[in-house]
């Protein structure tokens, strides 16, 4: 299996082993990084290349990555800290990045380090419930890690978290009866409780109420869900297309009648060539042409992408730096197949997005490479 990444590239957080260093007196300096890769790249350092077992976490300017097999340290990659290790970090079975921290979860213990300066420095541990190893950060015993100070932050217990995902300004959660519960800022709709005010505590997403949910992705200022049978929901901002429905942002020349008032049930003004979304503040069923079911689901700042039950990744949203995959940097407000990996025989399993890049996880076809689960650089379909 082999991990691809596509998007903003600034840092260097897409593939940094092939890019020459900065000057080692003021690491943060970059000069040598292509800002954009429009066109999936597969990653070629041994941390983060053709290992099973490798999980790869995102932010804006760096990424994460871990291997849940072996002993191998956390390898951290882009802006301050490229081809860098936190130290000690062996034995990590789960981290999250942030643009100030990276959180290691070990079977005892849950740490955050300091990545704002050109050395990680731990900034505070806490005690770890073996029990809570069954949850994925940023869950914890008793609570979840936020991205800013308090780090540590209470849920009640009634709730039974099995998932939580973070978004700029909001948090939705995943219950074991799965039940989706929002809070934090609503500007945006991305609470989807039908307004735009914020909630202070965790609130049950009533539109949704009775039908089991299986994962939450949250974005800048969108959110997604998909339901126990593959049914992908999204709702909150649509001003780059990020929910896959039609963006005024998108279609200026088309919306210039438009009226300027904003509904939050969802439309925002209509002109001859239909109806344009901005806010959609209730969860919105999202059907995509010949796809049946949703496996994965990642939203980025402005951008969403998803894998299918056939192994197929689909982008929509804000492309200018290359983040859709789609070998441009155009914007779309629909669901477009990402060719790359199924004219190459890749079977995509999983997607996480940063901020305004893209990395997908992929493993060849049965009938490439021979059936073999690894990737083989002389195999004239991978290459």
């Amino acid at each position: 299996m082999t991990w691809f990444g596509f998007g903003f590239n600034a840092f260097g957080q897409i593939n940094p082993a092939d890019a020459p260093a900065g000057d080692s007196d003021c690491p943060q300096v970059k000069v040598a990084f292509p800002t954009e890769v429009n066109v999936p790249f597969r990653e070629s350092e041994g941390e983060r290349g053709e290992h099973d077992g490798v999980r790869l976490k995102a932010s804006w300017s760096r990424v994460v990555t871990f291997s849940v097999k072996g002993d191998r340290q956390v390898c951290l990659s882009g802006f301050g800290v490229a081809g860098g290790h936190v130290p000690d970090s062996q034995g990590c079975v789960d981290a999250q990045i942030g643009e100030r921290y990276v959180t290691l979860r070990f079977s005892d213990r849950v740490e955050c380090w300091s990545c704002t300066d050109a050395q990680t420095t731990l900034a505070c541990q806490r005690q770890q419930d073996p029990s809570g190893l069954s949850v994925s950060l940023p869950l914890v015993s008793e609570g979840y890690v936020a991205s800013k100070p308090p780090l540590f932050r209470s849920l009640a217990p009634h709730l039974r978290a099995v998932s939580l995902a973070l978004g700029t300004e909001h948090a939705l959660l995943l219950t074991a009866d799965g039940t989706i519960y929002t809070w934090g800022r609503g500007s945006h709709g991305q609470l989807g409780h039908g307004l735009l005010s914020p909630e202070e505590e965790p609130r049950a997403l009533e539109a949704l109420w009775g039908v089991p949910m299986s994962s939450v992705a949250a974005g800048g200022w969108h959110s997604a869900c998909i339901s126990a049978g593959g049914d992908l929901y999204v709702w909150g901002w649509n001003e780059s297309g990020q929910l896959g429905l039609p963006s005024r942002g998108l279609k200026k020349d088309l919306t210039r009648a438009a009226t300027d008032t904003t509904l939050p049930g969802g439309e925002d003004g209509k002109s001859s060539h239909g109806v344009f979304i901005s806010i959609q503040a209730f969860p919105a069923l999202l059907d995509i042409p010949q796809v049946s079911e949703i496996c994965k689901v990642s939203c980025g700042s402005r951008h969403t992408a998803a894998v299918t039950g056939t192994g197929d990744l689909y982008t929509w949203g804000w492309g200018e730096y290359g983040q859709l995959g789609q070998g441009g940097t155009c914007s779309s407000d629909q669901a477009e197949r990402v060719d790359f990996f199924s004219s190459r025989g890749l079977h995509v399993e999983d997607v996480t997005c940063g901020q305004w890049n893209t990395f997908a996880f992929a493993r060849p076809e049965p009938s490439c490479c021979s059936g073999s689960s690894q990737w083989k650089p002389d195999c004239s379909v991978c290459k």
